[in-house]
């Protein structure tokens, strides 16, 4: 509408534009709905039978998107010469707006494609000409909806409670290596954002490390007790940072009376997750996670 007024004021067909001033409402920016966490990256990573040719062409494909976190049409798009296994780097070349772009690719995911390259690929060809990377079954190259369709799938069958596709990974990517100490401004080369703007809401996104500074910061914290029958009753502390450096004439002594003002002492909050004796850690991938022999 702003234009339309500003061609017809150009254009002496009217006086004066009166939609000159007039201010758009902004576009909301949403958060992501779902983001993985490490473990549930590797088990839908772990879903495609990679003793299978499509199996093993799927997972090239999902370790390709969470490598890189590159968008759907940048996958469909690849090409055989877009990738340089020497310098670890995948050429983005059709990225949005038809801009171009070097991403860096992680060892396992290259693994991932030449295996695929190798013992899939030739299998799949038609057209020796055709130098698209991925490739269907009918030796084409994928659809949006094919690929999007592939990927839901394989999120579906891994049972891990939530749902995506495509962009699920590119959020994902973004939001472990922020919590992983990556500067907000690599995530935006990364991604191919024009603006900050659009990468900074990956921040909001990234709360985990947030959260443990929470709770090793704030001062409202519980206190754990051992009682006689051998159970472990917890209760709110009325500690305060500044009663925790008062001391009075007629207390006793820590050493006399058993209590430690150690903070190991104190539990975190109650949402945290208990440790396991079998040592499970969502940060820590399962055996499946490992490259391919």
């Amino acid at each position: 509408m702003r234009a339309w007024f500003k061609w017809l004021t150009k254009n002496n067909h009217i006086l004066y534009n009166p939609a000159s001033e007039l201010e758009l409402p902004r576009l909301e920016r949403r958060l992501p709905k779902h983001v993985l966490t490490i473990r549930e990256a590797e088990t839908v990573l772990a879903v495609p039978n990679p003793a299978e040719a499509l199996g093993l062409r799927d997972r090239a494909i999902l370790e390709t998107l969470y490598s890189t976190g590159i968008r759907r049409m940048e996958v469909i798009n690849l090409k055989l010469y877009d990738m340089d296994v020497d310098r670890g780097t995948l050429m983005v070349r059709q990225g949005k707006g038809n801009k171009a772009r070097m991403v860096p690719i992680g060892a396992r995911a290259l693994a991932w494609i030449d295996k695929y390259l190798t013992e899939v690929r030739p299998r799949l060809i038609v057209d020796p000409n055709n130098v698209t990377l991925f490739l269907t079954h009918l030796g084409e190259g994928f659809t949006r909806n094919r690929l999007t369709q592939m990927v839901r799938e394989y999120v579906d069958a891994a049972d891990i409670g939530k749902r995506g596709s495509c962009h699920l990974f590119r959020h994902t990517m973004a939001t472990l290596m922020l919590e992983n100490g990556a500067d907000v401004r690599f995530i935006q080369a990364m991604l191919g954002h024009a603006k900050l703007e659009t990468t900074q809401i990956y921040t909001q996104v990234s709360i985990r490390k947030l959260k443990e500074i929470h709770e090793a910061t704030h001062p409202a914290k519980l206190e754990r007790s051992n009682s006689d029958d051998g159970s472990t009753d917890e209760k709110p502390s009325d500690k305060t940072a500044s009663d925790s450096n008062a001391s009075t004439d007629g207390e006793s002594s820590s050493d006399e009376t058993g209590d430690s003002d150690d903070p190991s002492d104190e539990t975190p909050s109650t949402n945290s997750k208990p440790s396991s004796d079998d040592g499970d850690n969502d940060d820590e991938p399962p055996a499946s996670a490992l490259v391919p022999k």
